[in-house]
């Protein structure tokens, strides 16, 4: 059997290399598509009115000047809808000080109420899609912890003017609100998901930056597949899979979001993520779990044979420290690739992201580890907590039942087709109820 050990390592040890090579490939690419992108985006106008849906929901980091972005986006023809669960929400009263700091631009306020059957966010957007207007030609979505640039929209829609285009998507850029171990881990577990996007994101959708024509909304029936659903963005993505409509990632439409967060904070949030995919694109969430599986395998792997080749001597000691030196700089150069990309994304975060990007670069196996952990977390159970609401999926992943955090008692279920109704509200800077 030792005879053949160093036979076996090689192997090992060969596909440790491989996949770090393949990787960084892929890092490379998307780091020449993402500067492609940046530097020879489209100047010209698109037309056509755009509705922009913006669900709230509590008091997010910076949100005022989140919210502001929105409105002040260099499109000439469109309107924003900001939807809330109530007019107690804590974000009502600044979505209403930057209304009225924007009186030229048609925005309103729509209180969606409880939702009923489906999870909050998806309420939301239901309510806000319920009627729309005759003018209205493509749908945008942004989420309230998000910081669009002034050109964000006008680069989705110019983007949506192709043959077999469902949707363009962008993608979040987490920005540390302080040098924590957690936000570190969270920072760089992004970094790691967003270098694996190119031109085409493979049917995904990022729900809180992205865009769809209005007549592609409809004809897959979109709004009616929400109902009852928890996730907006990957029923979104599987529908227009089904649908064989691609999905084009837009690199200038990353958005910055800031981030704060304890470790348990992050780890549920990112297993949430991956048990969502669980439920509405398996087949995506097994490459995951086989893909950070491996991953971590033949990293930890070597370490563990170097570390027990000390002892046993099985074969030069050189030769297993070598490859872990070589694994090591890799996925570091890997790091490095992606980290150079903050200058073209956010070149005037480059100093306050340092500490982050110096964490993603070299401290990358303890992100490595982490995400896989949390993408292993996503095998087991069925509830969530999203937003301060628990909820249980069914197998189907329509929601089984939800119960609010700050209250034990579990809400019924009237029934998962129950209508929601969106009030007509034309006036500028308005509070509709639905």
């Amino acid at each position: 059997m030792e005879a053949s050990l160093p036979i076996l390592y090689g192997l090992f040890a060969s596909l440790a290399i491989l996949q770090s090579l393949l990787l960084l490939l892929q890092t490379w690419e998307h780091r020449r598509y993402a500067k492609s992108c940046l530097k020879s985006g489209p100047s010209y106008q698109p037309s056509g009115r755009v509705l922009v849906c913006a669900p709230c929901k509590g008091f997010d980091i910076d949100l005022e000047d989140h919210l502001r972005a929105v409105l002040e986006q260099d499109y000439d023809d469109y309107e924003v809808t900001f939807i809330v669960e109530s007019p107690e929400d804590p974000a009502c009263p600044a979505i209403r000080r930057v209304m009225a700091d924007h009186p030229w631009i048609t925005a309103r306020m729509l209180v969606a109420g409880r939702a009923a059957a489906s999870g909050q966010k998806v309420h939301n957007l239901r309510a806000a899609t319920a009627r729309l207007s005759p003018r209205i030609e493509y749908l945008a979505f942004v989420d309230s912890d998000a910081r669009p640039r002034p050109n964000w929209l006008r680069l989705l829609i110019s983007r949506l003017d192709r043959p077999g285009r469902g949707a363009v998507t962008g993608y979040r850029w987490f920005v540390p609100e302080r040098p924590t171990m957690a936000n570190h881990l969270l920072y760089s577990s992004n970094c790691d998901l967003l270098s694996l996007l190119c031109q085409s994101s493979h049917y995904l959708i990022w729900g809180g930056s992205w865009a769809i024509r209005r007549e592609i909304f409809q004809l897959v029936g979109l709004r009616s597949a929400w109902q009852g659903m928890l996730s907006d963005d990957l029923v979104a993505s599987r529908l227009l899979r089904q649908a064989g409509l691609n999905v084009r990632f837009e690199p200038s439409c990353i958005v910055a979001s800031p981030v704060d967060h304890s470790l348990t904070e992050v780890f549920a949030f990112v297993r949430r993520q991956y048990l969502l995919g669980r439920f509405y694109l398996r087949d995506w969430w097994l490459f995951a779990i086989m893909g950070y599986t491996l991953s971590n395998v033949l990293w930890w792997g070597n370490v563990g044979v170097l570390a027990v080749n000390l002892e046993r001597k099985w074969f030069p000691l050189w030769i297993p420290a070598a490859v872990v030196v070589a694994v090591y700089l890799l996925r570091s150069a890997r790091g490095m690739l992606r980290q150079d990309l903050v200058r073209s994304y956010f070149p005037h975060l480059k100093r306050p992201l340092r500490w982050a990007r110096h964490f993603d670069v070299w401290l990358h196996p303890l992100a490595g580890l982490f995400h896989w952990l949390a993408v292993l977390g996503s095998l087991f159970g069925r509830e969530v907590a999203w937003r301060g609401i628990r909820y249980r999926l069914r197998r189907d992943g329509k929601i089984g039942r939800f119960w609010r955090e700050s209250d034990p008692a579990v809400l019924p279920l009237p029934g998962l087709n129950a209508p929601v109704v969106s009030a007509e509200c034309g006036m500028r800077n308005a509070e509709c109820q639905a």
